[in-house]
């Protein structure tokens, strides 16, 4: 198979930082030419986001500051594993009634998303919720957050106005909207039968 010859082989690995959230490693690998190579590589737990969309087409977003950029940005819930192990629709729906109080009826995988494939393994899997339940946030002591409902269209202009910058909350929202606009064609397609 083509693709075979372009996989790179590690031949060693060093631990650069061992941290809460990540691990650095620094590996040398085996180029598909033969030479040697550095990858440093940032080892990530893994994550889940939420796309929580209500019956009449609002996202619930949340408004959160970001210490790496200085600033507040929209996203989507969502949060780290507690292991490699934890399942994923779990932790899903821990996030979502975590960080805006909500449970959900009906979920939906949307596949995964890698953010930074070049130097991060972190995979974050991403979720469409719907049939909303609203209850009473239950936010770590150090997480802080705005919850706020946009309708799905005003999301997708900031993201094609570079507005909502955030790579995961732009896949998984315009995933969601292709998804409900087929969910919406299908049921128009039930109704003509």
């Amino acid at each position: 198979m083509e693709e075979k010859k372009l996989r790179e082989i590690q031949t060693g690995t060093e631990d650069i930082f061992d941290g809460v959230i990540l691990n650095v490693k620094r590996d040398q690998v085996r180029l598909p030419n033969g030479h040697q190579s550095v990858r440093e590589v940032i080892r990530h737990v893994g994550a889940v986001c939420v796309v929580p969309v209500t019956e009449d087409g609002r996202v619930v977003v949340e408004r959160q500051y970001r210490y790496p950029i200085d600033q507040v940005i929209t996203e989507i819930p969502a949060g780290k594993l507690d292991s490699k192990e934890e399942e994923r629709l779990s932790a899903a729906k821990r996030e979502l009634m975590e960080e805006t109080g909500i449970t959900a009826d009906i979920w939906t995988d949307m596949g995964l998303y890698y953010g930074a494939p070049a130097y991060s393994d972190e995979k974050i899997t991403m979720y469409l919720a719907q049939g909303l339940h609203m209850g009473e946030q239950h936010l770590d002591p150090d997480e802080f957050l705005n919850v706020e409902f946009v309708p799905i269209e005003d999301l997708i202009e900031e993201i094609l106005t570079g507005k909502l910058t955030d790579g995961k909350t732009q896949v998984a929202i315009l995933k969601a909207a292709m998804l409900l606009k087929r969910q919406g064609q299908a049921e128009q397609a039930r109704w003509k039968n």
